[in-house]
């Protein structure tokens, strides 16, 4: 299958960015040293990255305090000279994101400064998907991970390197529960044996995901008090279908990352996270964390069951 211009583009700033920007090519470098270990579980697996470059987002303050005092990285104005990106539109542009995760990793950043908010702009990520179609893209929400929850932007990374992209065909026909199907899209959820809570969504219709994102949005801006509801967004393209998942959240960070002393682990969820790969800044979280640990984590910053039973439910009736 041929490139699109835009992945042409995306794949020449890469390379450029990573010689002439100095920070993009240290931290790329960097990341031949990055520590890994998988953690087996019953047919999937969780992979975890000791990546100490991305201490300033998983301990960066968000709050609204924290976010007035600080310029915002991700306008043009404020970027470094050397951060050159490729336009998607007349609203996008491409970043190399210089503390990364992959080996390929862009910040997609909306020219405007509006905040972090997906409604208005889902259609604009399953383009992306099907323009980019050898990375992943995802989405934080303003209160799930996003480190610059101010300025509205998409994220991508490397396809295949979060367990998901491989694991999710296997293991929503293992244990999901088949909400909805015709002969364009279905819709899958999946619960507590994959430890996250999590909707499905494979379609070749660009028009019947956003209705059915529409549905799925407005039930959970119905189940929360905050203006947008807590989730993230993971989204590719391939085999002329897209293959878009949503985690609903209840919470940003678990309990070990405030607790004191041995017992907190420096760990703040975002899709990357939701999608497996785990990201520790700090060595010593890395050395002990276990199973457990995971287990209990992704249950305390997943949607309660209660509420995801009746987002199923919601599905199923309002299809």
């Amino acid at each position: 299958m041929s490139k699109s211009k835009l992945e042409i583009s995306v794949r020449e700033i890469i390379q450029q960015q990573k010689q002439v920007w100095e920070l993009a090519r240290i931290n790329y470098l960097g990341l031949e040293k990055v520590e890994t270990k998988a953690f087996e579980f019953d047919g999937f697996k969780i992979v975890a990255q000791y990546n100490p470059e991305r201490i300033r987002s998983s301990a960066a303050k968000t709050d609204a305090e924290s976010i007035a005092r600080r310029a915002c990285f991700l306008c043009a104005a404020n970027r470094p000279a050397q951060q050159q990106g490729v336009t998607f539109g007349k609203q996008y542009t491409v970043l190399v994101n210089p503390f990364p995760i992959f080996t390929e990793h862009l910040t997609i950043s909306l020219n405007t400064h509006l905040a972090q908010e997906i409604a208005p702009y889902f259609a604009d990520l399953l383009q992306l998907s099907k323009q980019l179609t050898d990375f992943t893209l995802f989405y934080n929400g303003p209160k799930c991970g996003a480190s610059a929850p101010d300025h509205f932007h998409f994220q991508a990374g490397s396809k295949n390197k979060m367990p998901l992209d491989s694991e999710i065909r296997h293991v929503i026909n293992k244990w999901g529960q088949l909400l909805f199907q015709d002969e364009h899209t279905s819709i899958t959820a999946l619960g507590r044996k994959y430890l996250r809570n999590l909707i499905c969504l494979i379609s070749d219709s660009e028009q019947e995901l956003i209705h059915h994102f529409k549905m799925i949005l407005n039930f959970l801006n119905e189940a929360e008090t905050a203006d947008e509801p807590m989730m993230n967004i993971v989204s590719r393209f391939e085999n002329g279908q897209w293959i878009v998942v949503i985690f609903p959240r209840r919470q940003q960070r678990p309990q070990q990352f405030y607790a004191n002393g041995s017992d907190q682990i420096l760990i703040s969820p975002a899709s990357v996270e939701m999608g497996g790969l785990v990201i520790l800044p700090r060595k010593e979280d890395f050395d002990k964390l276990t199973p457990d640990d995971l287990t209990d984590i992704y249950r305390q910053v997943s949607v309660g069951d209660e509420v995801f039973e009746e987002l199923k439910d919601q599905i199923k009736m309002k299809r």
